[in-house]
C-alpha cells in the first residue's frame, strides 16, 4: 500500500554547531529518510534553508510558504525547537507535521530516529492519530500602537533585564485587573508549553485538549502569587509598570528593551498546528517516557 501523502517536505536542524559535525549528521539522516519516503511513493522536497546549509542539492527545495501551499505533509527531523519554528509558520496552511526526534527531550518530536521506518510506514498509509494544538497570538503595544506581533506555540514570557532587579507588571484578564506582580518575570503558557519553561518555574502540566493557558510568575516577590489556569478564549494584558530593560519573548522571537507603559497582549490565534502521531499514541505515554515516571517501580 502506497502513501496517502503525495508530496512530503523534509526539514532538519542544521545550525547546532559551527564545526559542521551536526550538519553532516543531519545531512546523512535526512538523505536516509528521503530515500525511505521515495520508496513509499512520496515526492520529497527539502525546506530551502535546510537544503542550502547541509548541502543536499539533488532534491527539489522550497521556501516555507511554498511548502505550505504545495505539500501534503511536513516531516521534521530534529528536536522540539525545530518543530516549534516550522509549526508556527505552517499553521496557517493546515499542513500536518510528524516529528522524528534527534534532540534531547522530544515532547512534540516523538518518534525515535531508530524506529522511524517501522513507525512511519503505517502512518503514511493513513494509520495515525491527529493532535491539534492551539497557537498564541502576542502583540506589543506602545502609546496605543502595535509595534511587534508574533505567534507562539509554547509561551509568551516577559522577563526582567539581565542586570536589573525585579520587574513590576500589571496584569489584566479580559479587561479586569488581576494584580500588580513584582517578580523576575511572567510566563503565559499554552498546554504545549506547559512541559517547557512553565514547568521549571513551578507551573502545572496541562493536557493538550484543555482550551486553556497557565499564567506562571517567575520567582515572585510575594510567595502567594501562584500559577493560575485561565481560559484561552479571553485576552491577557501585561503592562510594564517598573523595571529596566525588560523583554518579551514569543517562543524564540524576542523584543528587548520594553518601556514603562508598554502592554503585551496575548489572545488565542485563529490558527492551529496539526501533529500526527502513531496509532495508539497518548499524551500520557509521552509524559511517562520523557519525565521518567515509574522508574524504579517493580
Amino acid at each position: 500500500m502506497k502513501s496517502k501523502f503525495r508530496q512530503v517536505a523534509l526539514i532538519g536542524k542544521y545550525q547546532a554547531t559551527s564545526s559542521g559535525v551536526a550538519g553532516a549528521s543531519t545531512r546523512s539522516s535526512l538523505d536516509e529518510v528521503a530515500h525511505f519516503l521515495m520508496d513509499q511513493g512520496c515526492e520529497v522536497v527539502l525546506e530551502a534553508e535546510t537544503a542550502a546549509n547541509i548541502g543536499l542539492t539533488h532534491y527539489t527545495a522550497m521556501e516555507v510558504e511554498d511548502i505550505g501551499k504545495n505539500c501534503d505533509l511536513c516531516l521534521v527531523v530534529g528536536g522540539d525547537g525545530t518543530m516549534l519554528g516550522i509549526g508556527r509558520q505552517l499553521a496557517q496552511y493546515k499542513v500536518p507535521l510528524i516529528g522524528i526526534n534527534q534532540g534531547r527531550l522530544g515532547f512534540i518530536t516523538d518518534i525515535p530516529f531508530g524506529q522511524y521506518k517501522t513507525t512511519l510506514k503505517p502512518m503514511l498509509e493513513g494509520d495515525y492519530v491527529e493532535d491539534f494544538r492551539s497557537l498564541m497570538h502576542g502583540r506589543v503595544f506602545r502609546d496605543g500602537h502595535c509595534v511587534f506581533t508574533a505567534q507562539a506555540m509554547n509561551d509568551v514570557v516577559v522577563n526582567r533585564g539581565a542586570t536589573s532587579g525585579m520587574v513590576e507588571l500589571r496584569v489584566e484578564v479580559d479587561g479586569h485587573f488581576v494584580a500588580n506582580q513584582r517578580a523576575d518575570g511572567l510566563i503565559i503558557s499554552s498546554p504545549t508549553g506547559s512541559t517547557a519553561y512553565s514547568l521549571s518555574a513551578g507551573g502545572p502540566l496541562l493536557h493538550p485538549s484543555i482550551p486553556g493557558w497557565v499564567m506562571v510568575p517567575i520567582a515572585p516577590h510575594t510567595l502567594s502569587n501562584r500559577p493560575i489556569v485561565l481560559s484561552n478564549a479571553g485576552e491577557i494584558a501585561i503592562e510594564i509598570v517598573a523595571g529596566r530593560d525588560a523583554s518579551a519573548n514569543f517562543d524564540m522571537q524576542s523584543l528587548a528593551s520594553l518601556m514603562h507603559g508598554d502592554r503585551i497582549v496575548v489572545t488565542r490565534s485563529e490558527h492551529q498546528v496539526l501533529f500526527l502521531h502513531p496509532k495508539g499514541w497518548t499524551y500520557f505515554d509521552t509524559l511517562r517516557e520523557k519525565m521518567h515516571w515509574n522508574e524504579g517501580v517493580a
